[in-house]
């Protein structure tokens, strides 16, 4: 009998606690809580910046939590973590990530090589667009796009998933450019220091970055600014050609601007599969009125960096156009990345 009544008044006292932790407001959840921002890239690239950014400020837009920590997992250009971020990651609204824009595009490209479903995950909010530069050391035996296609150049990259390789794959296959691919770098500030050493030849980033890194190398002409991958031309890059620009098949031209959709969604914070509905909720009020602070506003200044956020929702939309993309399309683009 007090066994029984034992068992009664346990499982009385779990169901009560776990109706209050269902009730419990996620104001009050993240107090005293440890918040997680994973970046997929070593530290010192564009990711790790905007990362760092929005751990910064979170830290004074999240009342009440004990901190918030940016945790660096490189491999593979990023997607490493992102594998690993959606099978592992805390589902709780503790963990979110700052990884490659092309994530919805890699898991219809290449799925065997991209085991996560964006279609479970949420976007909290985007930093800023992103457009990715392509660059040309002023000593490669190639001094121009029409001798890039004659000439061969070495490109510098990470992993075949990544936008360092797959634009400049695309303008090989489907631009008749004489690329050869060398990949292997821990990310980009490391094949970026092989351009600089003339181990490779050419290296692609997001501009985000390279407008700080590089920008000065740009205009003493040690490198040369010559395609850009986007949807429109970065304003700051208006006289730079957009990958589709250099080819002229109208069916490639759509292909590559199907690879390039995600750079929309540029740096933007990501929440694993299973995060409950008000804890995405409040991570994107939070979100929304962060990057309206004048704080954060300056702060973005100082450190170089851009600011044009674009809400979660939003960015949801972006994955959502990706993944139902036509199938033709997707199997044209996939080819051109070989």
């Amino acid at each position: 009998m007090r066994s029984t009544s034992t068992g009664i008044v346990t499982l009385l006292a779990a169901t009560i606690l776990a109706g209050a932790a269902q009730a419990q407001s996620p104001e009050a959840f993240y107090k005293d809580k440890s918040v997680k921002i994973m970046v997929g890239h070593a530290p010192g690239g564009g990711f790790d910046a905007y990362a760092r950014l929005g751990a910064d400020m979170f830290k004074k837009h999240l009342p009440g939590a004990a901190a918030v920590i940016v945790e660096n997992k490189p491999g593979g250009g990023g997607l490493v973590a992102a594998a690993f971020f959606y099978a592992q990651g805390a589902r709780d609204g503790t963990m979110m990530a700052v990884f490659p824009e092309q994530l919805a595009n890699n898991q219809v490209l290449t799925p065997k090589l991209s085991p996560w479903k964006m279609e479970e995950m949420r976007y909290v909010g985007s930093f800023a667009s992103v457009n990715s530069g392509l660059l040309l050391r002023r000593g490669a035996a190639a001094k121009s796009v029409a001798e890039m296609k004659a000439v061969e150049s070495s490109v510098g990259c990470d992993g075949v998933n990544s936008q360092g390789y797959q634009y400049p794959s695309m303008l090989k296959n489907l631009a008749g450019f004489k690329f050869k691919m060398v990949c292997g770098y821990r990310g980009s500030p490391e094949y970026l220091l092989a351009l600089e050493k003339g181990e490779v030849d050419i290296a692609s980033n997001a501009w985000n970055a390279l407008r700080i890194t590089h920008r000065d190398k740009i205009v003493a002409g040690e490198v040369l600014l010559f395609a850009q991958g986007g949807l429109k031309r970065d304003p700051e890059m208006l006289d730079t050609p957009l990958l589709q620009d250099l080819v002229d098949d109208p069916e490639d031209k759509k292909a590559i601007q199907f690879a390039s959709a995600g750079a929309a969604i540029g740096r933007a914070l990501l929440l694993p599969p299973g995060v409950p509905a008000d804890r995405v909720e409040y991570l994107r009020g939070v979100f929304d009125r962060m990057v309206k602070d004048p704080e954060m506003i300056e702060l973005t200044q100082k450190r170089g960096l851009l600011l044009a956020p674009t809400s979660g929702a939003d960015a949801d939309k972006v994955v959502a156009d990706i993944l139902k993309a036509p199938k033709e399309l997707v199997e044209r683009a996939a080819t051109a990345m070989k």
